[in-house]
């Protein structure tokens, strides 16, 4: 083991290096920083980092007073600046793995931060991966990148893989408390990842190698993929026998063992549960095998918009009114409940949808004011509307799509006309019930 490197670590005097400013790698600064750590962060959007040196914030759960006074006092540096990268004794990569328009990995920003890592790498540094990614790829994919530089991984320089486990927007677990999983390439990598890890976060996972590490991010997204394709099925299934879903699932889960309960929704979202899945069907393919329950689930949980979309038609129709030139206002376009994050949301297809079939549409989020431009979707120049009681009025239908908190639900329900509940929302609102239908 590098004594110099471990050295570092025990004194906490180790520069940690992290790639990617964005969900996963802010919360991981503030934790190396926390630790006594001095960090560099570097990002290739050099808006991000002339933010960050403004002290302004671009995700709103990040503590951004924290952040500004650690760059004050020289405890954290952002950059776009990749040179710097030879400053860092760990270097930590939390860059995007989006997938390709036929939904293969895209794994362009992991190749293109190996290259820059490359282009620095010294004796004695740390490299980990953190993006999640199919099996096999810190192996097949950055290591051999990083070898062209003549150094050996294990001697010269450390490789490990550690999956990001960032849960935006929950109170109750954050990247100091969530445990990690870490797997080296090599037997020396793998030790000192987990030690560096674990001088950080109180309880650390070691797995025998960068792949069993790999795979237990897969396994863990790839679970909840599944789970809610099931209870989404279920849904459409209880709502054409006349049965509540929420009902039923409130009540299996008072059962204390063999059940976890999953909850039905208008369609995945975020970075992690529509795309990991489909690195494991990719990378099943190469081994000649189908993953068939894991595309099942993936076409259940894709057709969701589509069919709330006809539950929207069905309860307009109620009324005696088409989709076509009726006023819809979908309520929340993050992927979940009180973030600010759109990535993946179900709710830009919802409006691709309702537009496409002629709807008057509008949008209100408190978390997104303005709709940003988004990777596989043509998104028009819109502002969030405020849901004053003449706005609610006027509108013919609401949709409830991401539940945030910060909607008045029974103010909401009062002075609308129509309500089309994808996420049970409105299950305390007493009066105007008649107003209200599930999808």
């Amino acid at each position: 083991m590098s004594a110099t490197l471990r050295r570092a670590i025990e004194q906490r005097t180790a520069t940690i290096g992290v790639i990617g400013l964005g969900y996963v790698g802010l919360p991981l600064i503030r934790t190396f920083i926390a630790a006594g750590y001095r960090a560099i962060g570097f990002d290739v959007d050099q808006a991000k980092v002339d933010r960050l040196n403004a002290g302004q914030s671009y995700i709103k759960h990040i503590d951004f007073a924290a952040l500004q006074a650690d760059i004050r006092e020289g405890r954290f540096s952002p950059t776009s600046d990749m040179s710097r990268l030879k400053e860092a004794d760990a270097i930590l990569i939390c860059v995007p793995t989006p997938l390709t328009d036929t939904r293969d990995p895209d794994l362009s920003y992991v190749e293109g931060t190996a290259e820059k890592i490359a282009a620095t790498l010294r004796k004695d540094q740390l490299v980990v991966l953190e993006s999640t990614t199919y099996p096999g790829t810190t192996r097949d994919v950055v290591l051999p990148i990083l070898a062209n530089t003549g150094l050996k991984a294990g001697q010269d320089y450390f490789l490990a893989y550690s999956p990001e486990r960032e849960d935006p927007g929950n109170p109750d677990f954050s990247a100091g408390n969530i445990p990690k999983v870490v797997g080296g390439h090599d037997p020396i990598s793998g030790e000192l990842a987990a030690m560096l890890y674990g001088s950080v976060i109180p309880s650390v996972v070691p797995v025998s190698n960068c792949e069993v590490a790999e795979a237990c991010k897969i396994l863990e997204n790839t679970y909840r993929a599944v789970n809610i394709a099931l209870v989404n099925e279920l849904k459409m299934l209880y709502d054409r026998m006349g049965i509540d879903v929420w009902e039923v699932i409130n009540a299996a889960k008072t059962k204390p063992f063999g059940f976890q309960a999953f909850y039905p929704g208008p369609g995945l979202g975020g970075h992690c549960i529509p795309i990991d899945p489909f690195y494991l069907t990719w990378i099943a393919r190469k081994y000649h095998m189908s993953t068939r329950f894991i595309e099942l689930a993936g076409e259940i949980n894709a057709h969701m918009p589509e069919w709330v979309v006809s539950r929207v038609a069905a309860a307009l129709n109620d009324h005696g009114k088409p989709i076509r030139g009726s006023k819809i206002c979908l309520l929340g376009m993050a992927y979940k409940k009180d973030v600010d994050d759109p990535r993946e949301s179900p709710s830009f297809e919802l409006m691709e949808l309702l537009r496409e079939a002629g709807a008057d549409f509008s949008y209100n989020d408190p978390h997104v004011p303005k709709l940003p431009k988004m990777r596989h979707w043509d998104v028009p120049e819109m502002h969030s509307q405020e849901l004053t009681p003449e706005f609610l009025a006027a509108q013919d239908c609401m949709l409830i799509s991401t539940d945030h908190s910060a909607y008045d639900y029974d103010d909401i329900v009062r002075h609308s006309q129509l309500v089309v509940d994808t996420r049970n929302a409105t299950k305390n609102v007493r009066e105007g019930r008649e107003k209200i239908r599930k999808a």
